[in-house]
């Protein structure tokens, strides 16, 4: 995996992937497998574009779930193939929606694969609709637990708090669960 921090790349094609990906708990990793068959499909490279550190950890001081290293390695296990990493600072979180859109066109995504809640750009203004004016984009439905409810960070957050620690782990799905 390539890893691009804070710069653009150009590519010819691309399948993408836009997220924090906070802890990669098994909702990023069903999304990020389904986004990895389609370039292999398309024979192009997957990208994923996430931030760091996550929004949530900066605006709120939330718990971080992983560490970028710890990302980076959960992603290269998932094949990706670029990683690109955007500082998440008072500078990144003026950007625009069309300054986003901007720079992912330098990407070329062939189709773009997100979760039904996807918004970017300053005060989280973008969101799918705005992508799909330019893009191709398929949005996957949250994967949930057997219980029905919704597989997120900000859950695992809280069953952290709450000194869940073995369904924290069930959720984010890794062998090796970093200490929190």
């Amino acid at each position: 995996m390539q890893t691009i921090y804070d710069e653009a790349i150009q590519l010819p094609a691309s399948v993408l992937t836009i997220g924090a990906l906070d802890g990669v708990h098994k909702g990023h990793q069903a999304l990020i497998k389904t986004a990895k068959r389609r370039a292999i499909e398309l024979g192009v490279p997957l990208v994923v574009y996430t931030f760091d550190p996550p929004p949530r950890v900066y605006f709120k001081n939330a718990m971080l779930l992983s560490s970028l290293t710890e990302k980076l390695l959960k992603l290269q296990s998932l094949g990706v193939d670029f990683c690109m990493i955007a500082p998440f600072n008072e500078h990144y979180m003026t950007k625009d929606v069309s300054s986003f859109i901007e720079e992912i066109t330098e990407l070329n995504p062939v189709e773009i694969w997100e979760g039904p809640d996807f918004h970017f750009g300053k005060n989280r203004e973008g969101n799918i609709a705005a992508l799909q004016k330019f893009f191709t984009v398929n949005i996957m439905e949250s994967l949930r637990c057997p219980s029905g409810e919704i597989i997120s960070s900000s859950r695992i957050r809280g069953l952290l708090n709450e000194n869940k620690r073995v369904q924290a782990e069930q959720l984010l799905g890794w062998d090796h669960v970093a200490s929190f």
